[in-house]
């Protein structure tokens, strides 16, 4: 069974090293869960923009679901024809 992964996203919010430790995250694994930290964002509208713009940096085969302050983030296997 595969360890889940843990990040923070903080006061610097979403940067090119965040993505970048993301996309090396989901080498290994599937799932990824994000906890945002409060000084982060103040509302949950505010949450859902960023983890619609997390999204759409790593590409279409991705789905998140958030969880309170929690981002979990899932990969999709790509479908061979």
């Amino acid at each position: 069974m595969a360890s889940l992964i843990e990040l923070q996203i903080g006061k610097n919010k979403i940067t090119d090293n965040f993505i970048a430790s993301l996309k090396n995250a989901f080498k290994k694994n599937n799932n990824v869960k994000i906890s945002v930290l409060k000084s982060c964002c103040r509302n949950k509208s505010e949450l859902k923009e960023m983890s619609e713009e997390i999204l759409k940096k790593l590409g279409k085969n991705y789905t998140a679901k958030i969880i309170g302050y929690t981002i979990a983030i899932k990969k999709w296997r790509k479908l061979v024809r």
